[in-house]
């Protein structure tokens, strides 16, 4: 069997200018890099009007070891319905460095439901990250050197809260001291790295509308406080004019194609554990202009990247999702159900019954947020039909449909069957969306709320310090903004070991912090870190040059 590397270096892709007139972008709306990867002008999204397609969200169940494939699903859906005669768009956010070199490897799908060129998505791309991470790394260093000479507006070194990024994996600069060596090397304080993606810069990135969007956002970020504990933001660092040229390429949406030639913007890339989890507004917005339907994934399981996307990014850019897609596999279920990895291969009906738990509640959470759905069942050539049966059962007893998906090996032709229902949907538009809560809500009901009907918890743990750090982001004017919950991606609770479908647990609130730019407020629950860690065997000691100079072992 062919691996991914090897398909996608067996296919052969089209010129970008190909792609993009398939897209109905315009030559001169069209800003190549190289053959086969373009970024797309703000004036094409100008141009394009006020249609509007329909938009379709790929999430998927909690995420195990054994993999669900929903970025590979979100591909093969929106082959399938280019297939189908319906001009689609997918809209997918670009790959951390850091999983790359990490644990999970590439993420630009698998098998014959990729985006290409595969490598340089994976690596560089067309500079975005770079970018972000260099306008963040700007405002850290532009606030040590207000400090530095004379610090005019009292910001106090010891309540600095910016700190510096990097898009890649590395403990040791999670906390730091920095400035020291002397009265010329700086103001002693302590620092430390986040990862790039989990930047508000990044956040601010995906949820601009435009580059005056942009630029205003970037000026509200709050960098630290003064003794009295007034906000200084980049704007008073007069930081948010340099971050917004730094950006102004990077927010170019970038167009590339599937294998099948299908066109797909990726763009932007927070993660969901520790940020929103959502390709950008920008993307998304120039994909509904030009497409019939645009097919998008939000980052993680449907507690995290689905429930982001349903109540951060929609209300903000003013989004109307009309269906969604769980995608599940039976061997993801089996570990839901307590097998352990190494067992997958062996069919066990009571352990995909047991674990079902886990997509239905998924499903069940969706359907809160007035949206149809349908599951994709994305095979295995070790699932067993008796296990094939009880997913499918599972779901037909609480009113949902459950397709076999086959993109992986057979590309569009794979995910028909699951085009055509998504189809339905959409013809039948049943979409009633609404937000989980409304913004008049206070921002420790608004966490209660996603906490009790999203996670089935039976209480949000809010210390006196954290109670009293939401009373006064209300009283500084941000009650208004939805609140975005950092916690393991692993379980609907704060513990990761807690598999399924649990209820009735505590979800603690360790600390909360307001993102005022990207315009959410960020409660982190349970030990989740903003810069991870590589594990003992990183990726990145298999991957190399070979002879001819490509690149091996990136998938």
């Amino acid at each position: 069997m062919a691996t991914d590397l090897e398909i996608a270096r067996a296919a052969t892709l089209r010129p970008i200018q190909e792609i993009a007139e398939r897209a109905g972008i315009p030559a001169e709306g069209l800003i190549p890099y190289g053959r086969t990867k373009a970024k797309v002008d703000f004036s094409v999204l100008a141009a394009a009007g006020q249609k509007q397609g329909k938009l379709v969200l790929v999430t998927g169940i909690s995420p195990t070891a054994a993999g669900e494939g929903k970025t590979t699903t979100t591909i093969g859906l929106g082959d399938a319905l280019n297939a189908l005669g319906t001009k689609t768009m997918i809209c997918l956010r670009e790959p951390s460095l850091g999983p790359c070199f990490g644990v999970k490897g590439g993420a630009t799908g698998g098998g014959h439901a990729q985006v290409a060129p595969m490598e340089d998505i994976n690596l560089h791309f067309t500079g975005d990250f770079h970018a972000i991470t260099s306008a963040n790394n700007l405002l850290a260093a532009l606030v040590d050197n207000h400090l530095y000479w004379g610090n005019s507006l009292g910001l106090d070194p010891r309540r600095i809260t910016w700190r510096r990024s990097m898009d890649m994996n590395d403990r040791n600069l999670r906390n730091m001291v920095v400035g020291l060596g002397g009265a010329v090397q700086g103001v002693p304080r302590e620092d430390g790295f986040d990862i790039t993606v989990a930047s508000e810069v990044m956040a601010i990135f995906c949820l601009a509308r435009d580059l005056d969007d942009l630029q205003a956002r970037l000026g509200k970020i709050i960098v630290g406080t003064t003794r009295d504990g007034v906000s200084i933001t980049a704007k008073d660092i007069k930081a948010d004019g340099a971050m917004a040229a730094l950006l102004r390429d990077a927010l170019q949406p970038n167009l590339v194609q599937t294998l099948e030639g299908s066109p797909a913007l990726v763009h932007g890339g927070p993660f969901a554990n520790i940020a929103h989890g959502c390709n950008s507004v920008i993307a998304t917005r120039l994909g509904l202009a030009l497409a019939d339907v645009v097919v998008t994934e939000a980052g993680f399981g449907a507690d995290l990247g689905a429930e982001k996307f349903l109540d951060i990014k929609c209300p903000s850019a003013g989004l109307t999702p009309d269906a969604a897609v769980v995608v599940a596999t039976v061997r993801a279920l089996k570990m839901h159900g307590g097998v352990a990895k190494n067992a997958l291969g062996t069919e066990d009906v009571a352990a995909v019954e047991r674990g079902v738990v886990n997509l239905a509640r998924h499903v069940e959470n969706l359907r809160k947020f007035g949206l149809p759905v349908v599951v994709a069942l994305n095979r295995f050539t070790s699932d067993t039909q008796a296990e094939i049966a009880a997913v499918q059962h599972a779901m037909a007893r609480i009113g949902a449909e459950a397709f076999l998906c086959t993109h992986w090996g057979d590309g569009a032709a794979g995910a028909a069957e699951l085009a055509r229902a998504v189809q339905r949907l959409l013809d039948a538009g049943q979409a009633k969306f609404k937000p989980l809560y409304a913004p008049e809500l206070s921002l420790a009901d608004k966490l209660r709320t996603i906490a009790r009907e999203i996670y089935r918890a039976a209480e949000v743990q809010i210390p006196p310090a954290v109670a009293a750090r939401l009373k006064r982001f209300e009283e500084q004017g941000f009650g208004h903004v939805p609140v975005c919950v950092a916690k393991t991606q692993y379980s609907f609770s704060s513990d990761p070991t807690k598999l399924g479908a649990p209820e009735g647990h505590v979800l603690p609130v360790r600390e909360v912090r307001l993102s005022a730019g990207a315009g959410f407020v960020v409660a982190v629950c349970g030990e989740i870190m903003t810069m991870p860690g590589l594990p003992r065997t990183p990726a990145a000691e298999t991957i190399n040059l070979d002879a001819a100079g490509d690149i091996q072992g990136l998938f």
